[in-house]
């Protein structure tokens, strides 16, 4: 399959609106678990009015929160896609700044030390952009996350002693989650990264933050972890906004890389209740959007 980067342009320009504006609905599906089990008054009342504010937001095709975070593009080329690279970035950040003008959308990147704003939501090595393979044939998906500052401000990393074992990691990501409180604007996604290198870890604490609710970590121990945490940050009490209750998060989701002999790399990397993606794939035949 021969990519055409404009349709990639369009794609990407679609997405990032999409992403914005309509909540994912595992992440419905996940309010509506967490309000039927919320057993404190003041939480139940807090997850009414944002499961609310969802459904105002996308009825007026209003954006879902006034962040429109820092644009990830997380492009898979199957095996017999043909794309040349650069075109495939360059339609990606094309598309990106398209967007933005042309909805048009707040920006919210700015150089790191001047802090200008270019108004295009681009700038030095963003969008992020992140490339995979799959042994799918003639398909390339796309997926657009745009990551608000209100979750991503909570993250961290810790280089663990091997000999701590798992407790030490638990112990590291409940101390997270009591250090976040509200700041996240839970219930939160908590992304989990076990292993690899320094940036790998954190990268992957990214991956789990923006995972599908319902999904698994591939790993046996790793899905084992996600469930013992996943019960017991719901029992630190901070609640939906951060405001009490049993709501603090969806889940706890766990993503794991072989690591070296003396290292235990731990790091944690949160996602909002806005839990914002949308997805694309395309082939010969069409574009399908979903998420």
């Amino acid at each position: 399959m021969d990519v055409d980067t404009r349709q990639v342009e369009d794609v990407a320009r679609e997405l990032y609106i999409r992403a914005l504006k309509v909540l994912p609905d595992d992440i419905k599906a996940g309010f509506a678990r967490l309000d039927r089990d919320e057993t404190d008054a003041g939480g139940k009342r807090v997850l009414g009015t944002m499961i609310r504010n969802i459904e105002v937001a996308e009825s007026t095709d209003n954006l879902l929160c006034q962040d429109t975070g820092i644009p990830i593009y997380n492009v898979t080329l199957g095996r017999n896609v043909h794309v040349d690279g650069v075109d495939l970035e360059a339609a990606i950040v094309r598309g990106c700044e398209r967007a933005t003008r042309e909805h048009p959308l707040r920006s919210s990147i700015v150089h790191p030390i001047t802090r200008e704003n270019r108004h295009t939501s681009s700038g030095t090595r963003v969008p992020v952009i992140h490339v995979a393979f799959s042994e799918r044939t003639d398909e390339l998906a796309i997926e657009m996350i745009p990551k608000g500052s209100g979750s991503e401000n909570n993250s961290w990393l810790r280089m663990a002693v091997p000999a701590d074992g798992v407790a030490a990691i638990e112990r590291f990501v409940i101390d997270c989650v009591l250090d976040a409180g509200g700041r996240t604007c839970p219930p939160t996604i908590v992304g989990v990264g076990v292993g690899g290198s320094a940036d790998l870890c954190v990268h992957l604490a990214k991956v789990a933050a923006t995972r599908a609710l319902g999904s698994v970590c591939d790993d046996p121990e790793g899905a084992k972890l996600e469930r013992a945490l996943s019960a017991v940050v719901n029992e630190l009490g901070i609640g939906p906004q951060g405001l009490g209750g049993d709501a603090t998060s969806f889940a706890v989701h766990v993503e794991l890389a072989a690591t070296h002999i003396t290292m235990n790399p731990v790091a944690v990397n949160m996602q909002c209740h806005s839990a914002r993606r949308a997805r694309a794939v395309l082939t010969p035949a069409a574009v399908t959007y979903g998420f």
